[in-house]
């Protein structure tokens, strides 16, 4: 039995297949705004200084730069007042965004181009050991002249009169001369809007001005980047739905939690520069060495969660020995759960299955939002499956508001409970749910259950929480840090299997024996 729980939101296939059309690149962002070839763009020519920095540019970062530097033809200005850039490290963001700040002050006079990292003692390190270094062994070299007063630090292009400077992570940051470009470089390490604030205002008399923020993934502690790349995924999404494009571009590479980090596959679908300046080899040396949370936020950029303390009642340490991938048991005692989450915005379907090596196999089979799609799935799953029990929690839990739309579908409670039939419906009291708990956690403790390390019922069992009720005690969906209704669904599922299935199979076997 494979999950089948809803995939996070993925782009058209018209875009994909723009990408490889007109850049040649094959991976493409997991949110990215779509090239219109109608509008001219400045692209090519950032592109070209590019080149002239010792950098020849990848379809990726050629993509970006045509789009992010598109011209509007009604305004005559950049359609796209913001860019937000997430990529993975080491694909080749400082080379561009350099590319990105030297063709400003190259092509415009009486430029303010202002750059800032984690603080500025990094933009300032950024700036001379890479900024200048690079073009100063580029064929530009003598066409500007450093200024590295500190506190006044600068490249000044001798043509125009721009000046590439930098600036430090403070509430007076940016404050000054009017912007025309601001660049927030790893913007991980903000966890507040301060630089924002302090750029926009400066400028909003500029109407060729841009706002650019780049960064692999960060923390929870990330205020500043994580509502930045919620806000460009909703910009993509609704991009996608209802064809207006915003004032704001952004590109995302990105890495679902449901994609395995070890599989090359995963690292071809999310790391741009890969075979181009990075190889699967030195991928694979990063997974070696790195703790998993860090690779996955440098290389698959997601967002790095602090680990939860334990709870005691919960073995979450066992969990990971008893993964087992290859756990495909026979589908003769088959038992379903449905639960919901407390605030009802998931629900989840789990089954319990015995193996013929007498362990339970415990697995997620859906999990999606709202709880309009429950009693259908169940439906189909009940007729496909011929389970030997449906279990929901009584009308205390939040799944119990389904019951009697289950009951209206035929998945009905028996009418003589020492012969129930096959696929019929066990409504658990609150006894029952603190037995099924206790019973889980012994089976974890012996080693009695195998799953299929999913990550929405991996991650609900790190997160899981419990309350005591009377000596034993419950999984508590309001103080688990995660939504724990994969985790309820298999619990209940893997009891209904044990204490209500032999019933069923036990009719079934005598009924047999006759024929």
């Amino acid at each position: 039995m494979k999950m089948t729980t809803s995939p996070i939101w993925t782009s058209p296939t018209e875009f994909g297949e723009q990408l490889r059309e007109l850049y040649g690149l094959e991976c493409a962002p997991w949110w990215g705004t779509p090239r219109r070839p109608g509008f001219a763009t400045l692209g090519g020519k950032a592109a070209r200084v590019m080149t002239r920095l010792g950098f020849e540019p990848m379809p990726w970062q050629r993509y970006v730069l045509d789009v992010a530097l598109e011209i509007d033809p009604e305004t005559g200005v950049f359609a796209y007042r913001e860019v937000g850039l997430s990529v993975p490290r080491q694909q080749g963001k400082t080379q561009q965004i350099l590319a990105l700040m030297v063709h400003r002050i190259m092509a415009w006079e009486r430029q303010n181009v202002t750059y800032a990292a984690q603080n500025r003692t990094m933009a300032k390190k950024r700036w001379e050991d890479e900024f200048l270094a690079t073009l100063d062994g580029s064929s530009l070299f003598g066409k500007y002249r450093p200024r590295k007063t500190t506190g006044n630090e600068a490249i000044i292009w001798g043509s125009t009169r721009s000046l590439l400077g930098i600036t430090s992570n403070t509430e007076k940051a940016g404050h000054g001369p009017p912007l025309d470009l601001g660049v927030i470089d790893e913007a991980f390490a903000a966890e507040d809007d301060r630089l924002e604030q302090a750029f926009s205002p400066a400028m909003l008399t500029k109407p060729m001005a841009q706002l650019w923020w780049a960064s692999a993934g960060g923390t929870e502690k990330s205020v500043w980047l994580n509502k930045k790349r919620a806000a460009g995924r909703r910009h993509i999404e609704e991009l996608w739905e209802t064809g207006v494009h915003p004032s704001v571009a952004y590109f995302e590479w990105f890495a679902p939690d449901s994609m395995d980090r070890s599989d090359p596959a995963t690292w071809r679908a999310t790391l741009p520069a890969l075979g181009h300046t990075v190889t699967e080899a030195v991928i694979q040396a990063e997974l070696d060495k790195l703790d998993p949370g860090e690779f996955d936020r440098a290389y698959l950029n997601r967002t790095r969660k602090a680990s939860p303390p334990d709870d005691p009642n919960v073995p979450k340490k066992v969990w990971p020995g008893l993964a087992d991938e290859k756990s495909r048991p026979p589908a003769d005692e088959v038992a379903f759960a449905i639960d919901v989450s407390q605030d009802r915005k998931h629900a989840a379907i789990g089954v319990a299955m015995r193996r013929r090596d007498g362990r339970v196999h415990m697995e997620l089979v859906d999990r999606r939002p709202g709880t309009d799609w429950v009693v259908p799935a169940v439906s189909k799953l009940v007729r496909l499956w011929r389970p030997l029990v449906v279990a929901v929690a009584s009308s205390g839990a939040p799944a119990g508001s389904l019951i009697d739309d289950l009951v209206a579908a035929g998945i009905t409670v028996p009418e003589d409970k020492q012969h129930p039939h096959r696929g019929h419906l066990v409504v658990m009291r609150a006894g029952d749910m603190t037995e099924a708990c206790g019973q889980l956690a012994d089976a974890l403790n012996q080693g009695t259950v195998r799953h299929l390390d999913q990550t929405p019922l991996t991650a609900a069992v790190n997160g899981a929480r419990t309350r005591r009720v009377g000596d034993a005690w419950v999984l508590d969906r309001t103080a688990s840090l995660v939504d724990v209704a994969p985790l309820i669904a298999v619990t209940e599922a893997r009891w209904a299997l044990l204490t209500r299935g032999p019933a069923v199979l036990d009719d079934y076997d005598v009924l047999n024996s006759v024929v």
